[in-house]
């Protein structure tokens, strides 16, 4: 047993998400979540600026001696996971490959899609790991850079978010894809109106949740677990506390059940 707490973090508050999936599988452990709020979106930076801000977060989670890292952020899994991994001895977990394998085993005529920031589409984590497992797979691209802005803003339904995921997905209807990856931690807090624009036919993978099912059983089978009776999620931030919490009321209660103990804003160069 340790009860070390698993550090996780995201550019902002997409990546509860995730801290969401790990409390309803492993609901004892105690999480410290960093929402890197003073530099999101992380979509719009250089593979090297990830690579830094990604390294400074880990060193501060190390400090609060945490056991295991979650990157709750597709676009650091996606460029900056194999220099951590090359720089850090404990165990680090991206949200790419559950999503790679969730997908291969959904789609049921080999034609995927991949929603993601600019950086994530860019860098074609998610299409050169699909291919390397299966050739045959059929791959369809696109950047929806607007949905993270829209979370971190709270509209979340209505027009407006409406209108633009129209903009970005109706390139999919009509076409053979059955099956695709909401590429960044943020989207799934805009899961209703995303289904409402693809219909019921395409399905969507959940990178985040499905990363939560790899973190418990990595936990059971190298003896990790916590003994604690309950597990608690604190937050840090890197900007306004205020904004996060307010952003977490407006967007992420009315969908998850989310009990966060305690949130700080810190200080991570």
């Amino acid at each position: 047993m340790d009860n070390r707490p698993i550090g996780v973090f995201d550019s902002g508050v997409g990546g509860l998400t995730v801290v969401n999936a790990l409390m309803q599988s492993i609901s004892n452990e105690t999480i410290y979540y960093v929402g890197d709020t003073a530099r999101v979106p992380y979509g719009n930076k250089s593979k090297e600026r990830v690579q830094q801000y990604s390294e400074e977060i880990i060193e501060w989670l190390i400090q609060k001696d945490c056991k295991m890292i979650i990157i709750a952020c597709n676009t650091a899994s996606s460029l900056a996971i194999d220099y951590l991994n090359s720089k850090f001895s404990l165990p680090i977990i991206g949200v790419i490959d559950p999503g790679v394998s969730c997908a291969i085993n959904t789609t049921k005529n080999q034609s995927i899609g991949i929603i993601g920031t600019h950086a994530t589409i860019q860098s074609d984590s998610y299409g050169s790991r699909l291919r390397s497992l299966n050739p045959k797979l059929q791959i369809m691209n696109q950047a929806c850079p607007l949905f993270v802005p829209l979370v971190e803003e709270g509209l979340i339904e209505g027009k407006i978010p409406t209108l633009i995921a129209r903009s970005y997905l109706t390139r999919f209807t009509n076409t053979d894809v059955d099956t695709i990856i909401m590429g960044c931690t943020h989207y799934p807090i805009l899961e209703k109106i995303i289904r409402n624009v693809l219909g019921d036919e395409i399905k969507l993978v959940d990178s985040g949740k499905v990363t939560a099912e790899v973190v418990s059983n990595n936990l059971k089978e190298n003896g990790l677990l916590s003994d604690l009776n309950h597990g608690e999620v604190h937050s840090f931030v890197t900007d306004s506390k205020e904004s996060f919490e307010k952003i977490v009321t407006r967007s992420l209660s009315p969908i998850f059940d989310i009990a966060i103990s305690s949130t700080n804003r810190i200080d991570i160069n």
